[in-house]
């Protein structure tokens, strides 16, 4: 399933999966640079999947630490109205329960599995 399957807030800076706020791309990306960097990411994590050693292990995972943060989805947030991050907190828990409370069944059920 990809994000865009997912629930996504209101102001489009998060989707829910595994009962979880997760960073979106930011949108502000050209296209040249978000598919660099998403190929970055690929490529990084194919790496940790290949690596063949604790050392290789953590240079690959740093190369996906940097392809998230050149994507916007890890680090500095993207928007600037002073909105903290509030990924990896659970929807009700944020400044958008309201809007989680306001989902039907079927969509919390998507963003929770």
């Amino acid at each position: 399933m990809s994000a865009k399957d997912y629930p996504t807030t209101p102001d489009g800076r998060y989707f829910v999966a595994k009962g979880r706020m997760w960073r979106k791309t930011n949108p502000a990306l050209d296209d040249t640079a978000r598919r660099a960097a998403v190929k970055a990411l690929m490529q990084a994590r194919r790496g940790v999947g290949q690596a063949d050693s604790e050392d290789a292990t953590r240079a690959a995972r740093d190369k996906v630490d940097a392809a998230k943060r050149a994507l916007g989805e890890r680090g500095p947030v993207w928007w600037d109205d002073g909105a903290p991050d509030e990924g990896g907190k659970h929807p009700k828990n944020t400044s958008y329960a309201d809007w989680w409370a306001g989902l039907d069944a079927g969509t919390q059920q998507v963003g929770l599995s």
